[in-house]
Protein backbone atom coordinates (compact mmCIF):
# COMPACT_ATOMS: atom_id res chain seq x y z
CA UNK A 1 0.00 0.00 0.00
CA UNK A 2 2.83 2.54 0.57
CA UNK A 3 5.37 0.81 -1.88
CA UNK A 4 4.76 4.07 -4.07
CA UNK A 5 6.36 6.10 -0.67
CA UNK A 6 9.36 4.51 -1.40
CA UNK A 7 10.89 6.24 -3.45
CA UNK A 8 13.68 8.33 -2.20
CA UNK A 9 14.97 12.25 -3.22
CA UNK A 10 16.94 11.11 -6.39
CA UNK A 11 14.58 8.36 -7.31
CA UNK A 12 16.12 5.54 -5.91
CA UNK A 13 13.18 2.82 -4.94
CA UNK A 14 13.46 0.95 -1.78
CA UNK A 15 11.93 -2.04 0.06
CA UNK A 16 10.62 -2.98 3.51
CA UNK A 17 14.10 -3.88 5.65
CA UNK A 18 14.31 -7.23 6.43
CA UNK A 19 15.65 -8.69 9.68
CA UNK A 20 17.20 -6.18 12.32
CA UNK A 21 18.55 -3.36 10.13
CA UNK A 22 22.30 -1.60 11.05
CA UNK A 23 21.07 2.18 10.67
CA UNK A 24 23.75 5.11 10.32
CA UNK A 25 21.96 8.89 10.03
CA UNK A 26 24.22 11.21 8.91
CA UNK A 27 20.94 14.01 9.08
CA UNK A 28 20.64 15.47 12.62
CA UNK A 29 16.74 15.88 12.16
CA UNK A 30 16.56 12.40 10.89
CA UNK A 31 18.38 10.87 13.71
CA UNK A 32 15.74 12.59 15.73
CA UNK A 33 12.76 11.56 13.39
CA UNK A 34 13.93 7.61 13.30
CA UNK A 35 13.83 7.46 17.35
CA UNK A 36 10.33 9.21 16.95
CA UNK A 37 9.76 6.29 14.81
CA UNK A 38 10.31 3.85 17.00
CA UNK A 39 13.88 2.90 14.74
CA UNK A 40 16.02 4.46 17.49
CA UNK A 41 17.38 0.69 18.88
CA UNK A 42 18.76 -0.01 15.46
CA UNK A 43 20.46 2.93 14.55
CA UNK A 44 23.68 1.88 15.05
CA UNK A 45 26.23 5.48 14.17
CA UNK A 46 25.48 9.52 13.77
CA UNK A 47 27.30 12.53 13.15
CA UNK A 48 28.32 14.97 16.32
CA UNK A 49 25.57 17.28 15.41
CA UNK A 50 22.73 14.38 15.48
CA UNK A 51 22.22 15.66 19.45
CA UNK A 52 18.47 14.61 19.56
CA UNK A 53 16.99 13.09 21.47
CA UNK A 54 19.51 13.76 23.87
CA UNK A 55 18.83 10.85 26.01
CA UNK A 56 19.40 8.71 23.72
CA UNK A 57 21.91 9.82 21.17
CA UNK A 58 24.97 9.64 23.89
CA UNK A 59 25.04 5.67 23.45
CA UNK A 60 25.64 5.44 19.27
CA UNK A 61 28.84 5.98 17.78
CA UNK A 62 29.83 8.68 16.26
CA UNK A 63 31.49 9.11 12.41
CA UNK A 64 32.41 12.63 12.45
CA UNK A 65 29.92 15.40 11.05
CA UNK A 66 27.59 15.83 8.36
CA UNK A 67 30.69 16.79 6.27
CA UNK A 68 33.75 15.32 7.47
CA UNK A 69 32.63 11.90 7.83
CA UNK A 70 35.00 9.24 8.96
CA UNK A 71 34.73 5.93 6.36
CA UNK A 72 36.57 3.73 7.84
CA UNK A 73 34.14 4.10 11.31
CA UNK A 74 31.50 3.81 8.43
CA UNK A 75 32.40 0.27 7.75
CA UNK A 76 33.47 -0.84 10.76
CA UNK A 77 29.91 -0.27 12.03
CA UNK A 78 28.75 -2.53 8.76
CA UNK A 79 25.36 -0.74 8.69
CA UNK A 80 22.78 -2.40 6.20
CA UNK A 81 21.32 1.37 5.92
CA UNK A 82 22.79 4.90 5.33
CA UNK A 83 20.51 7.93 5.67
CA UNK A 84 22.21 11.39 3.89
CA UNK A 85 20.69 14.57 2.73
CA UNK A 86 21.35 16.76 -0.66
CA UNK A 87 21.94 19.74 1.89
CA UNK A 88 23.90 18.60 4.52
CA UNK A 89 26.32 16.28 2.95
CA UNK A 90 28.47 15.96 0.81
CA UNK A 91 28.27 14.93 -3.54
CA UNK A 92 31.80 12.62 -2.73
CA UNK A 93 30.88 11.29 0.00
CA UNK A 94 27.03 9.93 -1.17
CA UNK A 95 29.38 8.27 -3.90
CA UNK A 96 32.06 6.63 -1.69
CA UNK A 97 29.09 4.72 0.40
CA UNK A 98 27.16 4.29 -2.51
CA UNK A 99 29.79 2.01 -3.62
CA UNK A 100 29.32 -0.20 -0.43
CA UNK A 101 26.56 0.21 1.47
CA UNK A 102 23.60 -2.04 1.03
CA UNK A 103 20.91 0.48 1.20
CA UNK A 104 21.80 4.11 0.57
CA UNK A 105 18.68 6.83 1.40
CA UNK A 106 19.18 9.64 -0.25
CA UNK A 107 16.52 12.72 1.61
CA UNK A 108 15.78 16.16 0.34
CA UNK A 109 12.55 18.04 2.05
CA UNK A 110 12.56 21.37 0.60
CA UNK A 111 9.39 22.65 1.69
CA UNK A 112 7.37 21.65 4.83
CA UNK A 113 4.86 19.27 3.25
CA UNK A 114 7.58 17.45 2.17
CA UNK A 115 7.56 15.86 5.39
CA UNK A 116 5.04 13.50 4.84
CA UNK A 117 6.60 12.14 2.37
CA UNK A 118 9.31 11.50 4.83
CA UNK A 119 7.22 10.04 7.52
CA UNK A 120 6.24 7.42 5.30
CA UNK A 121 9.40 6.90 3.65
CA UNK A 122 11.20 6.53 6.46
CA UNK A 123 8.14 4.66 8.14
CA UNK A 124 7.72 1.94 5.45
CA UNK A 125 11.20 0.92 5.05
CA UNK A 126 11.55 0.10 8.61
CA UNK A 127 7.92 -0.94 9.27
CA UNK A 128 6.66 1.13 11.42
CA UNK A 129 3.11 2.77 9.61
CA UNK A 130 1.29 3.21 12.87
CA UNK A 131 4.13 6.03 14.14
CA UNK A 132 4.04 7.39 10.09
CA UNK A 133 0.47 7.72 10.46
CA UNK A 134 0.52 9.25 14.14
CA UNK A 135 3.27 11.62 12.88
CA UNK A 136 1.59 12.55 9.66
CA UNK A 137 -1.83 13.32 10.87
CA UNK A 138 0.36 16.04 13.80
CA UNK A 139 1.63 17.72 11.09
CA UNK A 140 -1.85 18.12 9.68
CA UNK A 141 -3.41 19.63 12.63
CA UNK A 142 0.02 21.86 13.01
CA UNK A 143 -0.34 23.22 9.37
CA UNK A 144 -4.03 23.94 9.62
CA UNK A 145 -3.29 25.76 12.61
CA UNK A 146 -0.48 28.17 11.10
CA UNK A 147 -2.26 28.43 8.09
CA UNK A 148 -5.75 29.77 10.05
CA UNK A 149 -3.36 32.01 12.07
CA UNK A 150 -1.45 33.36 8.84
CA UNK A 151 -4.65 34.52 7.32
CA UNK A 152 -4.51 37.50 10.15
CA UNK A 153 -1.15 38.24 9.58
CA UNK A 154 0.26 41.27 7.20
CA UNK A 155 2.79 40.30 4.95
CA UNK A 156 6.55 40.95 5.70
CA UNK A 157 10.13 41.62 3.68
CA UNK A 158 12.54 39.52 6.06
CA UNK A 159 16.19 39.19 6.07
CA UNK A 160 16.95 35.82 7.86
CA UNK A 161 20.52 35.58 9.09
CA UNK A 162 22.26 31.96 9.65
CA UNK A 163 25.86 33.09 10.11
CA UNK A 164 28.28 36.09 10.94
CA UNK A 165 31.46 37.01 8.98
CA UNK A 166 30.40 36.84 6.12
CA UNK A 167 26.85 37.63 6.64
CA UNK A 168 24.77 34.41 5.16
CA UNK A 169 21.09 33.93 4.83
CA UNK A 170 18.79 31.93 2.83
CA UNK A 171 17.59 32.15 -0.38
CA UNK A 172 13.69 31.59 -1.35
CA UNK A 173 14.08 27.90 -2.74
CA UNK A 174 15.37 26.66 0.66
CA UNK A 175 13.24 25.08 3.31
CA UNK A 176 13.37 27.88 6.02
CA UNK A 177 12.55 29.98 3.48
CA UNK A 178 9.49 28.35 2.89
CA UNK A 179 8.44 27.37 6.52
CA UNK A 180 8.58 31.24 6.62
CA UNK A 181 5.92 31.99 3.93
CA UNK A 182 3.91 29.88 6.19
CA UNK A 183 3.10 33.23 7.68
CA UNK A 184 3.42 35.35 5.17
CA UNK A 185 6.75 35.97 5.41
CA UNK A 186 9.42 36.61 2.80
CA UNK A 187 12.97 36.35 2.57
CA UNK A 188 14.49 38.89 0.71
CA UNK A 189 17.34 37.02 -1.01
CA UNK A 190 16.32 35.46 -4.20
CA UNK A 191 19.72 33.80 -5.82
CA UNK A 192 18.94 30.83 -8.13
CA UNK A 193 22.45 29.68 -8.22
CA UNK A 194 22.91 29.65 -4.31
CA UNK A 195 20.96 28.48 -1.87
CA UNK A 196 22.70 30.07 0.93
CA UNK A 197 24.00 33.42 -0.30
CA UNK A 198 26.54 35.70 1.32
CA UNK A 199 24.95 39.38 1.77
CA UNK A 200 26.71 43.02 2.23
CA UNK A 201 24.92 44.64 4.99
CA UNK A 202 23.72 48.05 3.02
CA UNK A 203 21.62 50.79 3.45
CA UNK A 204 19.16 49.17 0.61
CA UNK A 205 18.78 45.97 2.09
CA UNK A 206 18.30 47.07 5.43
CA UNK A 207 15.59 49.35 4.26
CA UNK A 208 14.54 46.52 2.09
CA UNK A 209 14.12 44.40 5.34
CA UNK A 210 11.36 44.76 7.59
CA UNK A 211 12.53 42.20 10.28
CA UNK A 212 15.49 41.21 10.98
CA UNK A 213 15.65 37.07 12.21
CA UNK A 214 18.87 36.19 13.88
CA UNK A 215 19.15 32.13 13.60
CA UNK A 216 20.58 30.10 16.74
CA UNK A 217 21.71 28.20 14.24
CA UNK A 218 24.37 27.15 12.78
CA UNK A 219 25.67 30.54 13.96
CA UNK A 220 24.28 30.57 17.56
CA UNK A 221 23.34 34.04 17.58
CA UNK A 222 22.53 35.48 21.06
CA UNK A 223 20.83 38.38 22.04
CA UNK A 224 24.14 40.42 22.57
CA UNK A 225 24.89 39.69 18.71
CA UNK A 226 21.40 41.50 17.84
CA UNK A 227 22.29 44.47 20.25
CA UNK A 228 25.41 44.82 18.58
CA UNK A 229 24.07 44.91 14.94
CA UNK A 230 21.41 46.96 16.13
CA UNK A 231 24.37 49.64 17.37
CA UNK A 232 26.53 48.88 14.44
CA UNK A 233 23.73 49.98 11.55
CA UNK A 234 21.69 52.51 13.69
CA UNK A 235 18.79 50.37 13.46
CA UNK A 236 16.63 51.84 16.75
CA UNK A 237 14.19 52.09 14.63
CA UNK A 238 14.01 48.28 13.16
CA UNK A 239 12.71 44.89 14.50
CA UNK A 240 14.96 42.40 14.53
CA UNK A 241 14.92 39.53 16.97
CA UNK A 242 16.34 36.23 17.78
CA UNK A 243 14.56 32.78 16.37
CA UNK A 244 15.27 29.46 17.58
CA UNK A 245 17.21 27.68 14.34
CA UNK A 246 16.36 24.36 14.66
CA UNK A 247 12.67 24.55 15.10
CA UNK A 248 12.85 26.42 11.78
CA UNK A 249 15.25 24.35 9.96
CA UNK A 250 15.19 20.76 11.38
CA UNK A 251 12.50 18.72 9.46
CA UNK A 252 11.04 15.57 10.38
CA UNK A 253 9.36 15.15 13.64
CA UNK A 254 10.65 18.36 15.26
CA UNK A 255 8.68 20.03 12.17
CA UNK A 256 5.56 19.75 14.00
CA UNK A 257 6.47 21.67 16.83
CA UNK A 258 8.30 23.82 14.48
CA UNK A 259 4.82 24.87 12.85
CA UNK A 260 3.54 25.39 16.00
CA UNK A 261 6.40 27.83 17.24
CA UNK A 262 6.43 29.46 13.86
CA UNK A 263 2.73 30.66 14.60
CA UNK A 264 3.30 31.65 18.10
CA UNK A 265 6.50 33.48 17.59
CA UNK A 266 4.76 35.49 14.33
CA UNK A 267 1.77 36.59 15.74
CA UNK A 268 3.86 37.61 18.97
CA UNK A 269 5.43 40.18 16.39
CA UNK A 270 2.13 42.14 15.99
CA UNK A 271 0.55 41.78 19.49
Amino acid sequence: MVQRFLVDAVGVKHSRAKGKPRIISLVPSITELLFALGVGPYVVGRTRFCVHPRASVGRIPCVGGTKDLNHYRLRVLAPTHVIMNIDENRKVDAEALAAWVPNLIITHPVQPEDNLRLYWLLGGIFGKFEEARHLCTAFRRAHQRIAKAAEKLPSQRVLYVIWSSPWITVSKSTYISRMLSLVRWETIADDPQCRYPTVVISKELLAESQLILFSTEPYHFQQRHIDAFRDQFFLHGHRLALIDGELLSWYGSRAIGGLYYLRAFATAQFV
